[in-house]
């Protein structure tokens, strides 16, 4: 894959949001699973959400998966004041049924802060590296 030729939002989420630049973050791991570091991250944002500054929704999804460890999935939802809407909106895209396709990539991009460009420019490198693994 290219490299990209926007600023990426993995592992700056919190930075960025604070800066107004992304207006959800949305993380997910087994219950229970979820490494220290990403624990450590999460206090992080814990302090702007007791400050108002950020909103914290968690969601929980049964694994239909009978040979995993995992009983249930923990989705961790932050957004901008005012930007609440986006929680729902992504778990819902997260929770739809069917495939996952080009228009659910640019739906996630979008609800994230990414522009149209970006998603556009995301989802060619996405239709490449799909097309080169037939090969």
């Amino acid at each position: 894959m290219e490299e990209p030729p926007y600023l990426i939002h993995t592992n700056r989420e919190l930075g960025l949001m604070l800066a107004g630049r992304k207006p959800l973050a949305h993380f997910v791991e087994g219950e229970g699973f979820w490494p220290d570091c990403v624990l450590r991250y999460f206090r992080m944002f814990d302090r702007h959400v007791a400050a108002g500054r950020i909103i914290r929704a968690d969601r929980f999804r049964p694994n239909i998966r009978p040979d995993s460890k995992v009983a249930r999935w923990h989705h961790v939802f932050f957004a901008l004041p005012g930007e609440q809407h986006r929680i729902e909106a992504m778990w819902e895209l997260k929770n739809s049924d069917g495939p996952w396709t080009d228009e659910h990539e640019r739906r996630e991009g979008l609800l994230y802060g990414y522009t149209p460009e970006q998603c556009d420019w995301w989802i060619a490198q996405c239709q490449r590296f799909r097309e080169e693994g037939k090969q």
